[in-house]
């Protein structure tokens, strides 16, 4: 197993995402698609103007304290008298936002020699974990491997359901029991399946769960603890899954899950819809976890390893820009 090599991202596919994301993550009226030059119609930057830009920062769910990290670099460029400009105040802008999330840049490895690669994946309802599910199998069976799901999610019959759609659209095997069955039990006995089928990954669903239902969160602790007795390696990633259009809720929901299982990667979805983007750089400062992917729309090309770089550029461009 894992002897295949992973086949390149298309460039078009990728610079076509670029584009895309820069388009949606900049409809609508925030910072976001707000003209620098706006801010210092006469081209001085001041402390006035960055006292709007931290009330505008703060609007598109950056955070306080992150807010209050990045304007306090900003200051001191303005009177080191670097901030002479709206470029320089782009440049230092950017630079500042890229320190930020470069650190959580870190792609998704599958390096599991001996066994399948074990990836659970978590979230609150609503927040795309199973279309998510969908996605990760078509990317990792294009990648040239053998992908297997496990519809852990026994509290929804819909949810197993369409586990299955994406199992049938994808040609990968669903391994699902009755509805209400103990989900730790289906996800065990994924484990076995996977192994005795010579499959590279295991994507394990959960149920949609609100990050205050102790209860549940105790029951996916316990998800948790049954496949590391199967595997005392496993799993290998622990991915949450959250909606970028939650704003703050989204930080609370990463600060929670993260306390009760230890997340390993992060995918954030929602991306074309009512979000500000800046929540990014509050979970990234706040948590420190990999963003592994981010997603903009249903489609599977939607779905792109999260580039620090490309996402900046992205919150950094005006409306009118391409």
């Amino acid at each position: 197993m894992f002897g295949k090599k992973e086949k390149p991202e298309k460039p078009e596919k990728r610079e076509g995402f670029i584009k895309r994301l820069r388009a949606r993550i900049n409809r609508g009226d925030s910072w976001l698609t707000y003209d620098l030059a706006n801010l210092a119609p006469g081209g001085k930057i001041d402390e006035d103007v960055l006292e709007e830009l931290e009330g505008l920062l703060v609007m598109a769910d950056v955070g306080v304290d992150t807010t209050e990290r990045i304007i306090s670099g900003l200051q001191k460029s303005l009177a080191r008298k670097e901030l002479t400009d709206v470029a320089a105040l782009r440049r230092g802008l950017h630079k500042s936002l890229c320190e930020i999330l470069e650190p959580v840049e870190k792609p998704l490895v599958i390096d599991r020699p001996d066994g399948p690669y074990v990836i659970l994946m978590v979230g609150v309802n609503g927040a795309g974990k199973t279309t998510t599910i969908g996605k990760l199998a078509r990317r990792f069976k294009d990648q040239g491997y053998a992908v297997m799901l496990a519809a852990g999610d026994t509290f929804r019959a819909a949810a197993v359901e369409q586990l299955q759609i994406w199992g049938e659209r994808n040609e990968v095997p669903v391994i699902a029991q009755q509805a209400g069955a103990d989900p730790a039990a289906v996800i065990f006995d994924a484990m076995e399946a996977a192994r005795a089928r010579d499959m590279d990954i295991l994507l394990a669903d959960t149920a949609g769960r609100l990050q205050s239902q102790t209860g549940l969160m105790d029951e996916l602790a316990k998800v948790k603890r049954v496949i590391a007795r199967r595997d005392a390696t496993a799993p290998h990633e622990i991915m949450l899954v959250l909606d970028a259009s939650q704003g703050q809720n989204a930080l609370v929901q990463a600060e929670k899950f993260h306390e009760a299982l230890g997340v390993t990667g992060l995918t954030v979805t929602k991306l074309d819809g009512s979000a500000k983007g800046g929540i990014l750089l509050a979970i990234a400062d706040r948590i420190g976890v990999p963003v592994r992917f981010i997603g903009i729309g249903e489609s599977i090309d939607d779905m792109q390893p999260f580039s620090a770089t490309d996402f900046v550029d992205a919150l950094l461009s005006s409306g009118h820009q391409g």
